[in-house]
Parts: structure tokens; C-alpha cells; sequence
């Protein structure tokens, strides 16, 4: 039975990779808005959206974590996709600390310090195993973009200008943070699988934090986007960060899901190149 489920997933897949591209993109389409649907009629908080997402970013690290005690390796893993991820999560947790002081506080610490750890394991202990020469992507070419467009584009709040371009800029890099870790994948042709669990989990994460936007927009038929006291492109930027964070990890998450119903437990990516 288990075989044959199997063998039909295959054949599905198989189906799916013949296609055009036009078809492939009017599929995923349907299944992402399949999924909205789906979450905006099962989930009744849309807080619950973050949570989960942060839950899942939590997750993703402890994949990391075990990788790296378990087997004594960093290689496929990108430590400036790590420090970046530092970087913005350090810049939430003072927002949340400021802005908000709830759940996600406690979230976004547990998180940093969990990856404040992968990077001392990445630069010290494991630094033999660290492949520096695929993980060639400028730090500065994500980081500076990020502040510039947070000093341009961001909320306006009760709290202070410092607090509002840090909660933009934070926003912002998070969105694009997972660029290394994709361009050293690519530059190593393969994925081994906690690396791949990782940005799975990620791209999990994402999702929810996008859907969370977008039925929050369709709910209210747009008005959302422009409330009073947001600025003007504040909540639209918010959006487009979610949405270009979500369709950057989607192909990937989609040649994961492949790989697992295949059983293959090493992921090739000279198809995503």
C-alpha cells in the first residue's frame, strides 16, 4: 500500500516536471491560494500566524544545532546567511522589547540565542569543516540596501524614529537573508539533509507570515494596506517583503518536497541553477 502511494507521488511529480513553465506557475499559484483558503477558514487568530512561524524558525535552528553536535560538520551550511539572520533578530528582539514585550519576545530571543551558538560553532569550533568559498555572497550587498530602504519606507507610530526604522530595516534584510545559504546550495550542486530541513522550515515559515498579510488585506478589501498612522507604503512594503521572501524559498521548497517522496536523502540543485 505504502509502495503504491509512493509509486503515485512519483508519477506526479513526474507529471509536473513536464510541463511548461507557464503551467508549472499556474499550479503553484492554485495550491498557495488552496492553502490561504484553507488557513483563513481553519485559523480564527490571525496572531496564531506569527506564532507558528517563529515556532517553525525555532524549529529550523534546533535542525542546526543538532547537525552540528551530532556529526561535527558545518559544511553546506552559510555562515552570512547566519549572521544576517543574527543581525535582524537582534534588531526584533529590541523592537519587540520596545513595541510590543509578548510571546514573540520570547520567540525571537530563544531564536537569536540559538543562532548566536551556530555561528560560534561555524567560526571556531568547526571552522575546518566551513566551506568559505562557496559561501560567497557580500554581506553588504543585502545589509546596506535594507537600511536605506528602512530609512525611506517606514511605520508611523507613537514610538521613536530610531524604534521605526529598526522595525523597517529588520523587515526588510529579513526577507533576503536566506540569499547565501541559497547561493552556496547552488554552488555546491547538492544539499545534504539537515541543511535542506533548515531552509525547508524557513520557507514553512515564511509562508504563514505571508498568508497572515494577505488575508489580513483581503478581509478588509485592501484598506488594510493604507491604514492611518502606518505610512502611506509602510503596510504594502511589509507585504512585498513577505511575498519576495516566500517565492524566493518556493522553489526550493518545492524540488524538498520531491526529493522526500523520492526517498533521496542528499538533494541535487543543478536543476534550480
Amino acid at each position: 500500500m505504502g509502495r503504491r502511494r509512493n509509486s503515485s507521488v512519483n508519477v506526479l511529480f513526474g507529471w509536473v516536471r513536464r510541463q511548461s513553465m507557464k503551467v508549472k506557475t499556474f499550479l503553484g499559484v492554485t495550491s498557495a491560494l488552496s492553502s490561504l483558503l484553507a488557513l483563513k477558514f481553519l485559523v480564527k487568530d490571525r496572531k496564531h500566524f506569527f506564532v507558528a512561524s517563529e515556532v517553525i524558525h525555532v524549529f529550523g535552528i534546533m535542525v542546526l544545532i543538532y547537525k552540528l553536535a551530532t556529526q561535527k560538520t558545518c559544511s553546506g551550511l552559510s555562515l552570512k546567511t547566519q549572521e544576517l539572520t543574527a543581525m535582524f533578530l537582534a534588531v526584533r528582539l529590541y523592537c519587540s522589547f520596545v513595541m510590543e514585550g509578548d510571546i514573540h519576545t520570547v520567540l525571537d530571543l530563544a531564536t537569536l540565542v540559538s543562532t548566536v551558538w551556530v555561528i560560534y560553532m561555524i567560526r571556531f569550533k568547526l571552522k575546518s569543516t566551513y566551506n568559505k568559498d562557496l559561501d560567497n555572497f557580500p554581506i553588504y550587498y543585502l545589509a546596506v540596501p535594507s537600511a536605506i530602504l528602512a530609512l525611506l519606507v517606514h511605520p508611523y507610530t507613537k514610538h521613536s524614529v530610531i524604534s521605526r526604522i529598526s522595525w523597517a530595516f529588520c523587515v526588510y534584510l529579513e526577507s533576503v537573508s536566506v540569499l547565501p545559504q541559497l547561493r552556496l546550495m547552488q554552488n555546491a550542486k547538492m544539499v545534504e539533509p539537515f541543511t535542506a530541513h533548515y531552509v525547508f522550515a524557513l520557507g514553512v515559515a515564511r509562508f504563514l507570515g505571508c498568508a497572515h498579510w494577505i488575508i489580513q488585506v483581503y478581509e478588509l478589501g485592501g484598506k488594510y494596506l493604507y491604514l492611518v498612522g502606518s505610512g502611506f507604503l509602510w503596510l504594502p512594503m511589509i507585504l512585498l517583503a513577505e511575498i519576495v521572501q516566500t517565492f524566493i524559498l518556493a522553489d526550493f521548497c518545492y524540488y524538498y518536497i520531491k526529493s522526500v517522496m523520492d526517498g533521496q536523502l542528499v538533494m541535487s540543485l543543478s536543476s534550480l541553477v
